[in-house]
């Protein structure tokens, strides 16, 4: 599987989910190979998960996808799931969001670094994975633009960079060239790259444009070719920040770093975009993806007004 999931293109965090699922499989079998097993099982499976472990229907559907995967490329045989497989069911959600006030504050608590991470997804709409891959060359000052390689869907994409993170953003740049240096100076200098463009541009690996705008404060093993080199930094770190600076600020609201992605979405149509603009922005297929947005901000929107708050 872990072959496959590599010449696919699948990232290491996929692989790992998908492997984590078919052992969980494995076991409810009784360690069963999964090449005896077939609809039965798997719908037994499902229904497990939605019943006893009682899941949300997206951790069923992972679940399904990782058994779908093997048999599909590792067994060459497609599933037929029975009928009588009890599926989780779907909650309609509305996403959370943040009032400008309340995201400038919350990102206000933040050291420097973060501060200007989290500016970013606010002021961008990048999603976390998006920023952490974000290189040097990605942005572009002199157009305004943020780069997004494989984003959402797997697609390439623009989106806007704010004026007031241009010189912030300039700084970073210079830190990174500083760890850069000093790390060709230890006989390292080398960035994490994906196995097919090590190979196209094999010097990229070495070069200041290629290397992360936030990279790890470590140099650690390639997942995949085995050298050592510097990784971005890792999503945890992410996470403690912000719950730190979300509980100093008071906000009760539960914030995550894809509250600020909403937020950026919200805000835009609160100003008056155009709701195909935001689409694009967000990277978004499918247009009803970002009408949610439109029923977050209801009455911003509308202009209604509760009949309790008429004089």
């Amino acid at each position: 599987m872990r072959h496959v999931m590599r010449t696919k293109h699948y990232s290491i965090q996929t692989g790992l989910t998908y492997l984590l699922w078919i052992k969980r499989f494995i076991l409810f079998n009784h360690k069963r190979h999964p090449k005896d097993l077939g609809e039965q099982e798997v719908t037994q499976f499902l229904t497990h998960l939605a019943v006893n472990r009682e899941v949300t229907s997206s951790t069923q559907n992972l679940a399904l996808c990782s058994i779908v995967f093997i048999y599909k490329h590792i067994f060459e045989r497609e599933l037929t799931l029975l009928p009588d497989a009890v599926r989780a069911r779907a909650p309609t959600r509305v996403p959370t969001i943040l009032s400008h006030k309340k995201a400038m504050l919350i990102i206000g608590l933040m050291k420097p670094k973060y501060k200007l991470m989290f500016s970013l997804l606010y002021g961008s709409g990048l999603r976390k994975a998006e920023l952490l891959k974000l290189r040097i060359k990605d942005i572009d000052f002199e157009a305004k633009t943020v780069f997004v390689f494989r984003g959402k869907g797997g697609k390439d994409r623009t989106t806007m960079l704010p004026k007031k993170l241009i010189e912030p953003l300039k700084s970073q740049m210079e830190k990174v060239r500083s760890i850069h240096q000093k790390d060709i100076a230890e006989g390292s200098g080398m960035t994490s790259l994906p196995p097919s463009l090590a190979r196209k541009y094999p010097n990229a690996v070495k070069e200041f444009k290629w290397q992360y705008l936030f990279p790890s404060t470590t140099r650690c093993e390639h997942a995949y070719d085995g050298y050592f080199c510097r990784h971005h930094l890792h999503s945890t770190a992410l996470g403690r920040e912000l719950k730190l600076a979300v509980k100093n600020s008071g906000v009760t609201k539960h914030v995550t770093a894809h509250t600020f992605t909403h937020s950026f979405a919200t805000q835009l149509l609160i100003s008056g975009a155009d709701i195909r603009t935001v689409q694009e922005l967000l990277g978004h297929n499918d247009l009803r993806t970002t009408q949610i947005y439109k029923h977050v901000i209801g009455q911003h929107s509308s202009g209604a007004i509760s009949p309790f708050d008429i004089d």
